[in-house]
């Protein structure tokens, strides 16, 4: 399957998803949005990168600096109690999104 180009807006839905999973780097979170979708989805860099800033100026996640495994230093990403309000909105939108998109796309 080819990888899907992201609708403008879901990064930010699919990134507290990713974190509501757990703490992680923005290599994580790329790594693991294509590990779930089986390779359907991809993030550049330079849309995940303003994307988790923006989330931060919203005060949805929280960033650290943490040393990893092998002694470098990676910013870890968490999701807020806020982030997981927001979560939990979007992910109502979402689904009644994609009932009525369902609804449209069976019209005969």
């Amino acid at each position: 399957m080819a990888k899907t180009d992201l609708l403008q807006g879901t990064l930010d839905l699919l990134i507290l998803k990713i974190l509501a999973l757990g703490p992680n780097h923005g290599w994580g979170i790329v790594q693991r949005l294509q590990q779930i979708s089986r390779e359907g989805l991809s993030a550049s860099q330079g849309s995940l990168y303003p994307a988790l800033h923006r989330l931060e100026l919203r005060a949805l996640v929280t960033s650290e600096m943490v040393a990893t495994e092998n002694n470098r230093v990676a910013r870890v990403y968490t999701l807020t109690p806020a982030g997981r309000a927001q979560l939990a909105d979007e992910t109502a939108n979402w689904e009644q999104f994609v009932l009525s998109m369902r609804r449209v796309l069976r019209t005969t």
